[in-house]
């Protein structure tokens, strides 16, 4: 797709960090833009600065990790604009400490977000977008967690490489059937975006009821700098619409996530033990 002028473009977690920058580079493309979000005032805001712009939006409150609001989001899209061009299943959280410490609470919010929400995406817009029968791209966020591997993150890690497998499947699949839809997987590393206070959108009844241990904190703290010192979301939105004018499929943000994935496919082949990247000199 080398042409977006006035087509439809479908955003999860578009209130903030990528999805927002997403939302932009959209609009900068002359595109009519649904924007998803489970954060109600945030979302108004974006919407707002868009339509201020000139910009046509539709700002759709959505949990997607529930499958009936996916379902409406995807019917409002089309009731609305009568067609999708881009679907990005963006929307994301983390949490969690070691895989035997997470809560079963971390798990459950963190794969319904970030793995049902694309698996739900997926669903309920793939088959309407078949039936459109028009040029169409669909951009899944993993990330360089779901290609690479070391300590820490375990919850969050299982999830992208969910979304990484689906990712992969999904692609090989249209392409059998000679659809129309191409599909990409992003895979960015730190972008400065608010993820790590994640938190602030968990539902009530999936919080920890124990409070976070000084060690937890801690690493909270480090990650919210890696973040704050992130590449911005404009760069990564830039490097999507190359990747789907060049119909690539992966797109990494930084050359660090190929040495990543180097040293695991090399693990992988050569039947060695599993090796944390971070610790290799």
């Amino acid at each position: 797709m080398r042409d977006f002028q006035s087509k439809v473009a479908v955003i999860t977690g578009a209130a903030s960090g990528i999805g927002r920058g997403l939302a932009e580079k959209c609009v900068h493309e002359g595109m009519r833009v649904v924007l998803a979000d489970v954060e109600k005032a945030p979302l108004q805001q974006v919407a707002e600065a868009l339509s201020a712009q000139g910009a046509r939006v539709l700002p759709v409150h959505v949990d997607v990790s529930q499958a009936s609001e996916v379902e409406g989001l995807a019917e409002q899209a089309f009731s609305t604009f009568g067609g999708v061009h881009l679907l990005f299943n963006n929307a994301g959280v983390g949490a969690g400490t070691t895989v035997w410490d997470s809560s079963l609470t971390d798990w459950e919010w963190v794969l319904g977000v970030n793995l049902w929400g694309v698996i739900h995406g997926v669903r309920y817009f793939v088959p309407r977008m078949l039936a459109q029968n028009e040029e169409c791209h669909i951009v899944n966020t993993a990330s360089s967690e779901g290609v690479t591997l070391h300590s820490g993150l375990g919850v969050y890690r299982v999830s992208k490489f969910g979304v990484v497998a689906l990712t992969e499947t999904l692609a090989v699949e249209l392409a059998e059937r000679a659809a129309k839809i191409k599909v990409s997987m992003l895979c960015p590393e730190w972008v400065n975006t608010r993820i790590v206070d994640s938190d602030r959108n968990r539902p009530a009844e999936l919080r920890n009821e124990e409070p976070q241990s000084p060690e937890s904190a801690a690493a909270v703290a480090f990650l919210r700098q890696a973040a704050a010192q992130g590449m911005p979301p404009s760069e990564v939105a830039e490097a999507v619409f190359d990747a789907i004018q060049q119909e690539k499929f992966y797109i990494f943000t930084h050359p660090t996530t190929k040495f990543g994935a180097q040293v695991r496919a090399d693990d992988i082949l050569n039947e060695r033990n599993p090796r944390d990247v971070l610790h290799l000199s």
